[in-house]
This record gives C-alpha cells, sequence and structure tokens, in this order.
C-alpha cells in the first residue's frame, strides 16, 4: 500500500496532545476561500511513501513523544484530506498501534459516506485511531458551500456517527471575521456539539494570512484579501458560545 504524502514535520505541538510527528497527504476536494495550504489541494504529487516506510521514518522521532518517561505524543495524520487516502492511512497506523504508539486522524469529513465501500474502510481506520479531530467549517449547509465548494449534511452525520461509536473526537473551527464568526452559526454549532457523546476538547482556530503567498505563488486569486485575523476579543466571544471551557479533557488516556 502507498500513499501520496504532501509534506512532514517532526516536531508539531498543534496537531493534536502532545508531541506529534505529523503527515500532511496530497489531495483534497474542498477548496476553502481561507486554505493554507492550496498546494496539497491536487491529487498529483507529493511523495510516494508504503505505510511500513513511513512508520518507520515517523518511529525514528519516538523520544520526542515521551514526557517523564510516559508517551505523550504520537502520529497525527491531516491533510489535504487523508480520508481521500483511507486504506493507507489504516495501514499506517495500524504500524504505530503494534507499538502503542497514539493516533490522530485530522480531518474536515468532506469524503464521508455511510455508503459502501467507503464506510467499510472507514470502520478499519476508526479500529486504529485513537482521537479523531473534526475541523467544522461551518455548520450552515449553504453557507459551507459558499466557503468550500461543498455542502456539510455528511460530516454532520459524521460527528454523529463518530459519536455513536463511542470515538473520542476534538472539534474545531476556524473563525474569519464576517465570514465564520455570525453568533447564530456559533450557537448551532454549539447545539450540535451538546448532542455529541463523545467531544474531548473544542477549539477555536483564528484565521490568519500565513498562507496567502501560496496562492500568489500558484496564480490563485485569493478570495479574502483584505480580511484581518479576528481580535482576541472575537476569539473569546467565540470560545464563550462554544463553551470550549467545558472540553478540556485529555486527548490521552
Amino acid at each position: 500500500m502507498e500513499g501520496k504524502v504532501h509534506s512532514l514535520e517532526s516536531f508539531g505541538v498543534e496537531d493534536g496532545a502532545g508531541v506529534r510527528y505529523v503527515v500532511f497527504m496530497q489531495g483534497c476536494r474542498m477548496r476553502c476561500k481561507y486554505c493554507h495550504n492550496p498546494e496539497t489541494w491536487s491529487m498529483e504529487g507529493g511523495e510516494l511513501y508504503t505505510a511500513k516506510d513511513l512508520f518507520e521514518k515517523a518511529y525514528r522521532y519516538k523520544t520526542y513523544w515521551m514526557k517523564n518517561g510516559k508517551l505523550n505524543g504520537g502520529i497525527t495524520v491531516s491533510g489535504g484530506e487523508p480520508l481521500l487516502q483511507t486504506e493507507f492511512v489504516t495501514e499506517l497506523f495500524r504500524y504505530a498501534k503494534e507499538k502503542d504508539i497514539h493516533t490522530t486522524l485530522d480531518t474536515a469529513g468532506n469524503p464521508f459516506t455511510m455508503e459502501e465501500p467507503f464506510i467499510r474502510k472507514f470502520n478499519a481506520l476508526m479500529e486504529v485511531t485513537d482521537i479523531t479531530m473534526l475541523d467544522f467549517k461551518e455548520i450552515v449547509s449553504s453557507k459551507h458551500k459558499e466557503l468550500t465548494g461543498w455542502g456539510n449534511e455528511n460530516i454532520v452525520q459524521m460527528a454523529k456517527y463518530l459519536s455513536d461509536l463511542g470515538k473520542d473526537m476534538w472539534i474545531r473551527h476556524v473563525l474569519v471575521p464576517g465570514l465564520t464568526d455570525d453568533e447564530e452559526g456559533l450557537f448551532e454549532l454549539r447545539d450540535l456539539i451538546r448532542k455529541l457523546k463523545t467531544v474531548r476538547r473544542v477549539e477555536i482556530l483564528p484565521y490568519h494570512t500565513l498562507g496567502l503567498e501560496k496562492w500568489k505563488h500558484l496564480n490563485i486569486p485569493y478570495p479574502l484579501e483584505g480580511i484581518d485575523p479576528p481580535t482576541p476579543e472575537q476569539v473569546a466571544r467565540a470560545e464563550e458560545i462554544l463553551e470550549v471551557e467545558k472540553y478540556n479533557q485529555p486527548a490521552q488516556k
């Protein structure tokens, strides 16, 4: 089994609990207006790895994952969109679990469907996934489509499915002033989160413009030109609405 990998990070501290070895997969179908990795969109490109070779490369950094003699990190697979290469990620995580390494899936959920063969492959992936970080772009489907090019009904379905499976998850939301910060939508997202039984953490990710140069390099018009990052007050208000303080359980057991 080979996978297309865009890039690797050996010391990630914002991609799950503890220090993470982060694998950024190549390929994503969504076209988020604020995406900071537009070079990962295409399924072309990237570097081919076998799951075994990639795990062995990651495992060399296992000392990074230790704190006071105990495991305090692991491997995170992000994107792009890792669910476009579900079987590869599953095999990679199986190698990790053989060594008792913590595994985190960072996904926007776009490929999710209850139909076969996807759901069978997804269930196999969940058997070797400790935490799923689900990036909720926007709760209102019509706004989600305007923001990303796709609706979100299947993403809401995925969140409920993970809850029913008893699989731990983090919910993340990028806060973009004038785009994803309306209080009505935040309250609706809060109501969904309240219904989920396995949410262990909720995070507000402030919008930034660090990926702007990548858009320019790729000659893609940047649709959010002129929009500033949210103020600390705007972030605090969003965190208040989403009840962030309630969801502060550690990601690892």
